[in-house]
C-alpha cells in the first residue's frame, strides 16, 4: 500500500477519489508499528475502535473540515474513555467526557488515535521527563524531542497523525515543533478553550496545535476557536480563513548585541537566512533589544507562576511526593517557600518589566525569533537536566507572561542538516497575520513535511485574493529570492502560496541567461511532471505593464493543478523544446540551480 501524504487536503483529495477511510485507519497503525516507538503514545486507542468512529462518520462529507482526520491529544486533556495522567501514573483518572477542544475536532469529522506522553505536569521544555519514556527525536535520535508535548510532535513528524494537541505555558507547543520540523501554533491566552484540560499555569497557558503545515493547523484552529462560556479564561477571538499577509511589514528582530546562541553558531546561521527570507519578502527589518525580554522570561519559575504549577499538585506533594519525578517536584516544590506577599511582588515586577518593553516592540507589527537557541542532545540532558531546559525557554518564556500570540515554522535545515526554524510573535490576536507570513517562510527552501518524505505543497489562497487582483503561477526566476522577483513585488504583487502542476507539463531549461529561465510547456494528462509553483496576487491595474516584460517563448496561458483547479500562469511555446533541456524529472526550478551550481 502506498502511503497516502496526511495533510489534510491530501486526505480530502483522496477520500472525495474514493480512498476508504479505513485505508488511512490501516497507514496509521502501520506507520506506529513501523515507527516502533512505545514512548510516543501513553495510551493508544485500539485500532478496531478507531476504525467504528471512522464508520460512524459514514459517507465522505466535504463540509466537515477535519473529516477523516487523523490527530493525537497531549496527555493532560481528557479524553473520553481513556485515562489523562499528566504524565504521572498516581494522578491518573479515568476522563467520562472529551475536553472542549478534542469535542470541538471531533464533531468536524476528526479521528482521534490516542493520548501522547509529556514532560510530566507539562513541567519541561525537553521531552525527557516522564515515567512513559522518552519519545526519540523524529529526525535525529541523538536530540532531545522537546516539550513539555513530545509525544504529540513528535507523532505529527513521524507521520502517524495529521495534527495533535498540546499545551503552552513556556514554550511547550514551540520547542517540539522546531526540533522535529513541524509547525506548533500557540494561540492567542483564551482563544482554545481550557475545559477538561489539566492545568500546569491555568493563568497563562493555552492549548496548542502540531501540524504538518501552517494551513493544517490553521484549519484545526479554526474548528477549534469557539467561545466556551465555562471556561472562565475564555475570550471570544475571530479565525478567518488565511489570505496573503500585508505587502509591508515592520518585524522586529533581536538585536547583534542581546541575540543568544549559546555557541550554536550554525543556528546564528540559519536564523540570519530565515530573516533574509523575510527581507526578500518586502519586510522591513528592525533590530530590537531583548534584554526586557529575557528579564520576563526569567520571571516563569519564580514567585506566582511556580506557585500556580503548585495548585495542581498540591494534594499529591502532601500525601505521596515520591509519585512526582524529582526534577520536576524540586522545580514545583519552590512554591513551598514563598508568600502571598512574594506572588504580588512578581506580578508588580513583570508589569514594571512590560513596560520596558513597550518602547522597542512600539510599531512592529511581529516579532521574528529563533525558536530554541541552541540543539541539545539526550546526553546533555543527563548531564545536566536543568540547564539546557533552562536555554531552550529563552525565546518562549516571555510569550504568553505578556500575553502574546505565537507560531513555531520550520525554514530550510541549517547547514549541518538538523531543521531550521523560527518563531512569529504578535500581540493577541494577531494570529491570523503569523499564520500569513508564515506561509512565506515554510514555501521558502527544497524541505520535507517532519521526518517524512512529503513535499511542501501549499495550497492557493485563491478565495481570499482580493477582487481587484489576479493570481499568477510562476516557477523560474519570478519565485522569491530569484532574479526576477522584483517584477512582481514592485507591482504589488503578494505571496498566495505554493502549489503544483497538475502531470501533464514537461519542464526545460531554456538556453541564454542570466536571467536563467524555465518553460512549462502542456502535454498529453499523465505524460509530464508534477512542477513546483509559486502563486502571486498582482493587482489588475498592474497586470498590463507585467505582460510586457514577459519575452517569446514565454506567455501567460491556463495552468492546470494537481488539486484540479486552474490559474493564470507562465507557459512556453512548444517550439522552445528543440534543444532545450529537459528538466522534468527535477519538477523544481530550484533544484536545478542547485544541481547545476547556477548562482541566481
Amino acid at each position: 500500500m502506498t502511503d497516502l501524504a496526511l495533510t489534510i487536503p491530501a486526505l480530502h483529495a483522496a477520500y472525495a477519489a474514493g480512498t476508504p477511510v479505513a485505508r488511512v485507519v490501516e497507514q496509521v497503525y502501520d506507520r506506529i508499528a513501523e515507527v516502533g516507538d512505545p514512548a510516543i503514545f501513553i495510551t493508544l486507542i485500539p485500532q478496531d475502535e478507531v476504525l467504528a468512529a471512522a464508520m460512524a462518520l459514514g459517507p465522505y462529507d466535504p463540509t466537515r473540515p477535519l473529516w477523516g482526520v487523523p490527530f493525537a491529544v497531549k496527555d493532560n486533556i481528557d479524553v473520553a474513555g481513556c485515562p489523562t495522567t499528566a504524565a504521572c501514573p498516581a494522578f491518573a483518572y479515568m476522563a467520562d467526557q472529551d475536553a472542549f477542544v478534542v469535542a470541538k475536532l471531533k464533531a468536524a469529522g476528526a479521528l482521534c488515535i490516542g493520548k501522547t506522553n509529556l514532560d510530566q505536569f507539562a513541567t519541561g521544555l525537553v521531552g525527557v521527563r516522564s515515567p512513559y519514556g522518552v519519545p526519540v527525536n523524529a529526525l535525529d535520535a541523538a536530540i532531545v524531542p522537546g516539550g513539555s508535548s513530545a509525544g504529540s510532535a513528535v507523532a505529527v513528524a513521524q507521520g502517524i497523525v495529521t495534527l495533535a494537541l498540546g499545551t503552552d505555558t513556556a514554550g511547550s507547543g514551540r520547542v517540539p515543533a522546531a526540533l522535529n520540523n513541524i509547525v506548533g501554533l500557540k494561540p492567542s491566552l483564551g482563544a482554545l478553550s481550557a475545559t477538561g484540560v489539566v492545568p500546569a499555569c491555568r493563568s497563562i497557558e493555552t492549548v496548542s496545535i502540531f501540524g504538518l503545515t501552517v494551513q493544517d493547523a490553521w484549519r484545526a484552529y479554526q474548528v477549534a476557536c469557539t467561545y466556551d462560556p465555562g471556561d472562565a479564561f475564555a475570550r471570544p477571538f475571530a479565525a478567518p480563513d488565511l489570505s496573503p499577509a500585508p505587502t509591508v511589514l515592520k518585524v522586529g528582530i533581536p538585536s547583534p548585541e542581546s541575540i543568544r546562541f549559546f555557541g550554536d553558531m550554525v543556528q546564528s546561521a540559519s536564523f540570519d537566512a530565515a530573516v533574509n527570507i523575510l527581507r526578500a519578502s518586502v519586510a522591513v527589518i528592525v533590530e530590537v533589544d531583548f534584554a526586557p525580554l529575557y528579564a520576563v522570561a526569567a520571571m516563569l519559575y519564580d514567585g506566582a507562576w511556580v506557585a500556580e504549577r503548585y495548585t495542581v499538585v498540591e494534594d499529591l506533594l502532601k500525601s505521596d511526593p515520591e509519585a512526582i519525578l524529582p526534577v520536576t517536584r524540586k522545580i514545583i516544590g519552590k512554591a513551598e517557600s514563598l508568600t502571598a506577599a512574594d506572588a504580588f511582588r512578581g506580578m508588580y515586577r513583570l508589569k514594571e518589566l512590560a513596560r520596558l518593553a513597550e518602547p522597542a516592540l512600539a510599531g512592529l507589527d511581529l516579532l521574528c525569533v529563533p525558536t530554541i537557541p541552541k540543539f541539545y542532545t539526550v546526553q546533555d540532558l543527563k548531564d545536566d537536566p536543568v540547564t539546557p531546559n533552562s536555554n531552550f525557554g529563552t525565546y518562549t518564556n516571555f510569550v504568553n507572561l505578556l500575553n502574546m500570540c505565537g507560531l513555531a515554522v520550520p525554514t530550510p535545515a541549517r547547514s549541518d542538516g538538523r531543521p531550521g526554524g523560527v518563531t512569529l510573535l504578535a500581540k493577541a490576536g494577531q494570529d491570523h497575520l503569523l499564520a500569513s507570513v508564515a506561509l512565506r517562510l515554510e514555501a521558502a527552501g527544497d524541505r520535507t513535511l517532519g521526518a517524512t518524505q512529503w513535499p511542501v505543497v501549499q495550497q492557493p489562497l485563491l478565495s481570499d485574493a482580493p477582487a481587484d487582483t489576479i493570481t499568477i503561477a510562476v516557477c523560474g526566476a519570478h519565485m522569491s529570492g530569484l532574479p526576477l522577483n522584483h517584477e512582481l513585488v514592485s507591482r504589488g504583487a503578494t505571496f498566495a502560496g505554493t502549489a503544483r502542476t497538475r502531470a501533464d507539463y514537461r519542464f526545460i531549461a531554456l538556453p541564454g541567461g542570466p536571467p536563467y529561465r524555465p518553460g512549462l510547456i502542456r502535454v498529453a494528462p499523465g505524460a509530464g511532471g508534477e512542477i513546483a509553483l509559486e502563486l502571486w496576487a498582482m493587482p489588475l491595474a498592474c497586470f498590463g505593464s507585467f505582460m510586457q516584460t514577459i519575452p517569446a517563448p514565454l506567455g501567460i496561458g491556463t495552468v492546470q493543478l494537481s488539486d484540479g483547479s486552474s490559474v493564470f500562469g507562465f507557459i512556453c511555446e512548444s517550439q522552445a523544446a528543440e534543444g532545450a533541456l529537459d528538466i522534468t524529472d527535477l519538477a523544481d526550478w530550484r533544484k536545478f540551480l542547485l544541481r547545476s551550481g547556477i548562482a541566481q
